[in-house]
């Protein structure tokens, strides 16, 4: 892809190639986006507002430091959907993969703990936040 002075230059992100281009680039920036959970106890949807990262060609959610519902129904349940929010909607199934490996972990906190500015609680966020990528349909298997 070429981009002029006026085009910013999108970062690719890995797992989305049969999706819509408008939807692509949706997903190429930062930004907020509902998630729905199934309810580890319930069995009923769970939708919350989260903000994801391109990181190396992965989306990434993550969280600030503690106990997330999120996190502990994606972790029974892996099947989530995120839905675009704003001039391009649309819902779109997944499947969260926890971020556990600590090399790994380190890599993809280390940008997330530089996005939100909270490189001083670097440590805190790598050890007590939640952190997924999330993998889309056609990339999940």
């Amino acid at each position: 892809m070429t981009s002029s002075a006026n085009t910013p230059k999108l970062r690719h992100v890995s797992g989305t190639a049969h999706l819509d281009e408008r939807i692509r680039r949706a997903l190429a920036r930062p930004h907020r986006i509902d998630m729905t959970t199934t309810g580890r106890r319930s069995g009923r949807p769970r939708r919350i507002e989260l903000v994801f990262h391109v990181i190396d060609g992965m989306v990434v959610i993550s969280g600030s430091p503690g106990r997330r519902d999120w996190y502990a129904n994606l972790v029974a349940d892996p099947r989530v959907t995120l839905h675009l929010k704003g001039p391009i909607q649309a819902d779109l199934p997944a499947i969260a993969r926890p971020i556990i490996e600590p090399a790994e972990r380190r890599r993809v906190m280390e940008t997330v703990a530089r996005n939100w500015g909270v490189e001083e609680r670097f440590e805190v966020f790598l050890h007590r936040s939640p952190l997924i990528e999330v993998l889309f349909e056609d990339n999940a298997a």
